[in-house]
């Protein structure tokens, strides 16, 4: 095993040399001790060293052709490892560029003589030192074992949306914002039926008028209106479901254990009917685990349904027969909306991949598609809020458009989304 200690010190001078090189006093930058990518290219050079001097003369030509072809991804791979360490500085890459091809030839120097692994062997020598830098890093984030070159210069060159996610002064002045996931339990009334609207993608978009334009759909309706915005804990569909029904949360005051009180189990045990609507497939973030177990006794999901369907079914819930004699019982209803659900469907050609072509088409396409459809849905809540002046609606967003590609994103405010307040 000793062997092994030439590939761990080999990438360990190539992660640390550039490291050394460019310290300043009262830096504050992490970094793990060893290359894993280097380690794990000096271990496949190791691999395919000639091992037989009587070995064919094609077999040998090409093992040293895989030599000369790991070198240069090390070679690759060190550049891309001083870069990120040039860029956190803001330096340039001047005479350092000097540095990856000294360390590199060191480190080929250094595995020359090194008897083969073969490749078996290598592949649980990475798997180890992967497993021990994870579990290392658990315990320890302070000093990883590991450096991460590749990885580090994807994440610091991909495109990353502009994040907006402070809310102005103007904004807050004209409406009531709340910096809590936690705001449609305020509102649910025990006295009479209560509908919870969680609209897929209503996020909190940068232009006020745009905003204005959607609120105008519930004020137009002619039924009374509260309208604000507040946080979500994370961009998740899932999440904001069960935020929304979340009534209270303790703790067991002799085991510490936490325990979650819904709405809806809350409801049903003073009495209420409980229906949940969703079109989409029960498995689509595995909603069959939670939905039931929240208390709804009756729930419909189906991704052949549209959500004017769905809107016709719970209108035919929340109508009272005229001529039935007892009083109908309370409803409580949780309906998620789909139609504003990333990819937008509707933008590509038949027989098309959705998902990579719905990336490709032009932001205002994809805009003016989104907005016909939020707006849309929109219409089919107020219609229903209308309809049913004495049902409580509640109606929030659930993230902004998280999903969608990134120059739309940009139009809209990280983590806020709006709640409207009906009848």
């Amino acid at each position: 095993m000793m062997r092994l200690l030439y590939p761990l010190v080999a990438s360990a001078l190539i992660t640390i040399a550039p490291f050394l090189l460019t310290f300043e006093k009262g830096q504050d930058i992490v970094r793990g001790l060893f290359g894993f990518e280097e380690f794990a290219l000096l271990l496949c050079f190791a691999w395919v060293k000639p091992q037989n001097a009587s070995a064919k003369l094609c077999v040998t030509r090409l093992r040293y052709a895989a030599m000369a072809l790991i070198v240069a991804l090390m070679l690759v791979v060190a550049y891309l490892d001083l870069s990120n360490l040039l860029a956190i500085k803001g330096w340039n890459m001047g005479w350092y560029g000097i540095v990856p091809v000294v360390t590199c030839v060191l480190a080929v120097a250094m595995m020359w003589k090194v008897p083969p692994f073969t490749f078996p062997t290598v592949n649980l020598i990475v798997f180890v030192a992967l497993i021990a830098h994870l579990f290392a890093y658990n315990n320890y984030a302070a000093q990883p074992l590991a450096q991460f070159p590749v990885v580090d210069y994807l994440a610091r060159t991909a495109p990353k949306p502009v994040e907006q996610k402070i809310l102005p002064e103007s904004f807050k002045a004209k409406y009531s914002v709340e910096d809590s996931a936690f705001v449609a339990r305020r509102y649910v009334d025990s006295t009479r039926s209560n509908v919870f609207v969680l609209v897929e993608s209503w996020g909190i978009p940068l232009d006020n008028e745009r905003f204005e334009a959607e609120l105008s759909v519930f004020r137009d309706a002619g039924v009374p209106v509260q309208v604000g915005v507040h946080s979500r804990m994370y961009s998740r569909t899932r999440t904001a479901e069960r935020e929304n029904l979340i009534y209270e949360l303790k703790r067991d005051s002799a085991t510490r254990r936490r325990d979650t009180l819904f709405i809806p189990a809350q409801l049903a045990a003073a009495g209420f009917n409980t229906h949940f609507f969703v079109a989409l497939d029960s498995t689509e973030q595995w909603r069959f685990k939670y939905i039931s177990n929240v208390g709804f006794g009756n729930v419909v999901w189906d991704k052949s349904l549209s959500d004017g369907e769905i809107a016709k079914m719970l209108d035919s819930v929340l109508t009272v027969p005229s001529d039935s004699g007892a009083a109908a019982p309370k409803v409580f209803a949780a309906w998620t909306t789909t139609a504003t659900k990333f990819p937008v469907e509707g933008l590509t050609a038949p027989g098309s991949d959705v998902t990579q072509a719905a990336y490709r088409i032009p932001v205002e396409k994809l805009d003016s598609a989104y907005t016909e459809r939020l707006m849309e849905t929109l219409r089919l809540v107020a219609d229903l809020a209308r309809k049913h002046p004495d049902v409580r609606f509640v109606v929030e967003g659930d993230h902004e458009p998280i999903l969608s590609p990134l120059k739309f994103q940009e139009r809209f405010y990280k983590r806020w989304t709006p709640y409207v307040i009906l009848n």
